[in-house]
């Protein structure tokens, strides 16, 4: 032992106890001080990045009976679809397309083929490689008329084969642009699908418990005495393709109402659910459109442009989404959505919106009758009446567009439905005058199936009956148009054609409101069409972090977001 090792025990040896004890703890918090020094001077260097494990508990109202891709119809249903399957295009969490279980696709010149490969190390969560044949499995069965599977309408005409494991192709029957879109389309298993009957298909036990190539594996499905699913507990999938999640785990319950879900989400039952609450909650705009669409064969009066102008140059667009809506909306005042990319039109004046109203009336030849506050035109007095579902939001709306009529002379009457009724009632055979309603445009905007002249009758969607040539040449034009940007130029054309005929007073575009514990980090929400798009990137959403050296930091991936 040398001489300095064996001085500080010999001079804490002649100390007086109590001195000793101070001195050692004095020496021991200044090592616990260069420790930490060292671990921060250390950190300095280090960079964070997500690190595995944590869970995120969320509600949903609904419970779902069918996760699958091509029976899924309600929002719990897309839910667990969007976790549990991947398709051979998926989006990031900025809403773009990219490829997942496809590493690369081409598209032949005259846009009607489509050529994907496979990635291979695909896996479906049951370790068995995702081929080609899965692929042509899953599009045959959607083109199985006997499955009336909600995804028919964008596979019935287009031929696939699979040119051998790793590659498939499509055929179209004409150049279609938004084709990318419906390959996020989540493909089954063959070896699992390939014997259940089309009478069975709706009824197999593997609509409850997926078996999918998505970032999360059902692990366990939750009963009430009834049988009613009420909860599902989601495991990371490791061998996901865009990178195993950095979340273990994501528990969805379900609640049979929205005031249920409000309950559970106060009392901390679940820590995350959309649509419930505006305060701190992230939003995103909503790819759809509310407006009130004109129907002229139901009334006479709206065959004229200038009373649909009056119409729609009335109505408050601002006490809507600023006060109705709690400023969770942004007013429109044409065809497309809030976020399509797309410069908005510019909105009516809310100084003058009642005198431009009138005066359009005085345009289509209406005399303003004082004694009765109302307008008639040949003996035939104009009055609406308007039709919407009886759920919260656009009762609350319809009410207001009421008062606005009413303010310019209008005579107007509410007709609510029920969700179910309105659809097959009203919407289907077209039986109302004025419709409150909400078109789902899609985040990649497609506006033919909603103002084609081939759209107007059932099943189309065309419900304001509208019809001119030149719209129906750019519509048609834009689906086979390549080029992106001249896409959004014919886009903004159609919007200023339609818009000036007023076939519809649009309204706004709803915000999607979600919110989130403060401690899950990695979520970015765009614009969404459906509420399962809030799962965009899920598989980069993170609880916790951990330190690296930058070299041994990994490299970002596809999707993630900060």
């Amino acid at each position: 032992m040398n001489r300095s090792s064996r001085f500080i025990p010999r001079f804490f040896s002649r100390m007086p106890a109590g001195d000793a004890a101070v001195a050692g703890v004095l020496v021991l918090l200044i090592g616990i001080a260069c420790l930490v020094s060292l671990g921060a001077l250390v950190r300095s260097f280090q960079v964070s990045v997500p690190a595995h494990g944590g869970t995120l508990s969320e509600g949903v109202v609904g419970s779902p009976r069918f996760a699958n891709p091509l029976l899924a119809i309600s929002d719990s249903d897309r839910d667990l679809v969007a976790l549990t399957y991947a398709g051979l295009m998926g989006h990031d969490a900025n809403g773009t397309l990219i490829p997942v279980l496809a590493e690369s696709y081409a598209t032949s010149s005259e846009g009607t083929i489509y050529t994907f490969t496979l990635r291979s190390d695909a896996e479906f969560s049951d370790g068995t490689p995702v081929t080609a044949d899965d692929v042509v499995y899953t599009v045959h069965k959607a083109q199985d008329p006997a499955l009336k599977s909600p995804e028919y309408a964008s596979w019935a005409n287009i031929k696939v084969e699979a040119l051998d494991s790793r590659t498939v192709r499509f055929t179209l029957p004409k150049a279609y642009a938004p084709f990318l879109e419906d390959a996020t389309l989540g493909i089954l298993p063959k070896h699992l699908w390939q014997n259940v009957d089309d009478d069975e298909f709706a009824f197999s036990s593997l609509n409850e418990k997926p078996v999918g190539a998505g970032p999360f594996i059902a692990t366990r499905v939750a009963h009430d005495a009834s049988g009613t699913i009420t909860g599902y507990t989601l495991s990371a999938f490791p061998k996901y393709v865009l990178g195993e999640p950095y979340l273990s785990h994501i528990r969805l319950s379900f609640y049979a109402s929205q005031d249920a879900l409000a309950k559970a989400y106060a009392d901390g039952s679940v820590k995350s659910a959309y649509g419930i609450s505006a305060n701190g909650a992230r939003s995103a705009p909503y790819a759809r459109v509310i407006g009130v669409f004109f129907n002229d064969e139901k009334n006479a009066a709206l065959g004229d442009t200038d009373v649909r102008k009056a119409l729609s140059l009335a109505i408050d667009r601002t006490t809507i989404t600023q006060k109705l809506l709690g400023g969770h909306a942004t007013p429109l005042a044409g065809p497309l959505p809030a976020g399509s990319g797309v410069s908005p039109l510019p909105l009516p004046s809310d100084a003058s919106r009642i005198a431009d109203a009138k005066a359009a009336l005085s345009d289509a030849g209406y005399a303003y009758a004082t004694s009765t506050q109302t307008w008639s035109k040949k003996g035939e007095e104009l009055k609406m009446t308007l039709v919407t579902s009886d759920v919260p939001e656009l009762k609350t709306v319809a009410a207001q567009v009421q008062q606005d009529w009413r303010a310019i002379g209008v005579p107007t009457e509410l007709e609510l439905h029920s969700a179910s009724d309105l659809t097959q009632s009203v919407i289907r055979p077209r039986a109302y005058s004025a419709l409150l309603f909400g078109e789902v445009v899609g985040t990649t905007p497609d506006l033919y199936a909603f103002w084609s002249s081939d759209e107007r009758t059932d099943p189309g969607l065309n419900i304001a009956d509208y019809s001119d040539k030149d719209v129906d040449t750019l519509l048609s034009s834009l689906r086979s148009e390549p080029d992106a940007a001249k896409r959004q130029a014919m886009r903004a054309d159609v919007q200023e054609k339609i818009a000036a005929d007023y076939p519809a007073a649009f309204l706004y575009t709803p915000d999607f409101l979600y919110d989130l514990p403060p401690y899950i980090h990695g979520v970015h929400l765009s614009q969404v069409s459906a509420p399962a798009d809030r799962f965009w990137g899920v598989q980069d959403w993170y609880r916790y972090t951990e330190h690296v050296w930058p070299a041994f930091a990994p490299a970002p991936r596809t999707g993630t977001s900060s």
